[in-house]
């Protein structure tokens, strides 16, 4: 008699902990997508800086390069860009020509001891944002202002 009760209960149990196993995978897995994507947009970012640093501050044309190598992954902006959602728009390039509000090197001065040039992607008005593959387990994450700054050539 007792057999005949336990019956089915097993599968139950299988059920109960299989979705929780299933949500624990999802989110370490969009986690990781989270964490890549954000290390690509940095990488990005970096690599941006480093090509403004062998230029001539408020050169135009490489300014608009390395927008386009911070998104696209290349000068010409051509192909998909290096993180989906990413683009032209949430890259800011502040150099000793270029001082504008978002530009924390403002105070070089006109006669800078040392250029630096600083490369921002996203934050501010338009931030980047993962967004999840299943919303259900993590949500959209806001990352904040990537940015790195270097040495600019004088």
């Amino acid at each position: 008699m007792g057999i005949r009760r336990q019956r089915g209960s097993a599968l139950v149990e299988l059920g109960f902990s299989m979705s929780v196993l299933v949500a624990l995978v999802f989110g370490i897995t969009e986690f990781g997508r989270a964490i890549y994507q954000y290390d690509t947009i940095a990488k990005a970012a970096r690599d941006a800086a480093r090509y403004l640093s062998t230029q001539a501050p408020g050169n135009a044309a490489a300014i608009g390069d390395a927008t386009c190598l911070a998104v696209y992954g290349n000068p010409s902006c051509t192909g998909n860009p290096l993180v989906p959602g990413l683009a032209t728009g949430m890259v800011s390039i502040c150099d000793a020509s270029n001082s504008g509000p978002n530009c924390t090197n403002a105070a070089q001065g006109s006669n800078p001891v040392m250029n630096l040039v600083t490369v921002t992607i996203g934050g501010g008005a338009d931030p980047f944002i993962f967004t999840s593959v299943v919303p259900f387990v993590v949500p959209n994450i806001p990352f904040g202002a990537i940015s790195t700054t270097m040495r600019q050539v004088l």
